[in-house]
């Protein structure tokens, strides 16, 4: 693993009161490309229903969730499925770079452009307090946007593309939310993957 890690671009990003680090390519092509195709047929993906203010309305994209527990977030409750073999793989890869055992991994699938991801913070009452958020993206680049919880002009944006790691971790949540907003220019398919630690 340290061979792996001293080939890949490692970006420490500079954000007050946070722990964000970036790895551009973590899997390579091949190895993307094959993981990419597996997810997108082996994955029970929904569209599912979550709250906004008190109503009930799809969510702009398809998810799933595996592991071993249940977590709720957006006021629904999503019960695991079984972790499957590609699942396995990455999580045996992404654990020894992060040092921590993951229990639980949400899968979002945005069909093109227009499937998004609104601001927010991963900071659900199910997670483990303090625990880091590992998030791998396959197949399109999409944006993804950082900003100050307190200062919501201060923003921090990376383009997130095949096969890139980020971890976030700290007090990440806790001063900064994050979004993947629609785009015009995107129209291929992209999967993001975050692993958790559900109490």
């Amino acid at each position: 693993m340290s061979g792996i890690i001293s080939s890949l671009i490692r970006q420490n990003l500079e954000l007050n009161n946070a722990e964000v680090i970036y790895y551009s390519g973590l899997f390579q092509q091949p190895e993307s490309d094959r993981l990419f195709a597996s997810l997108l047929t082996q994955i029970e993906w929904k569209q599912q229903p979550i709250k906004i203010f008190g109503k009930s309305v799809l969510q702009p994209r398809l998810t799933a969730y595996y592991g071993e527990r249940a977590y709720t977030y957006s006021g629904v409750m999503m019960q695991p499925l079984p972790w499957n073999i590609p699942l396995l793989q990455i999580r045996e890869k992404i654990e020894p770079l992060v040092n921590t055992k993951f229990n639980g991994v949400l899968l979002n699938l945005y069909r093109d452009g227009q499937d998004y991801m609104g601001w927010h913070s991963d900071d659900e009452k199910d997670l483990a307090v303090g625990s880091v958020i590992a998030s791998l993206s396959f197949g399109e680049t999409r944006r993804f946007i950082l900003r100050r919880r307190d200062n919501r002009q201060t923003k921090v944006e990376l383009n997130l593309s095949h096969g890139d790691f980020l971890i976030m971790g700290g007090d990440t949540q806790k001063f900064w939310q994050h979004q993947v907003p629609k785009t015009t220019k995107s129209t291929q398919p992209r999967i993001n993957l975050t692993f958790r630690v559900i109490k």
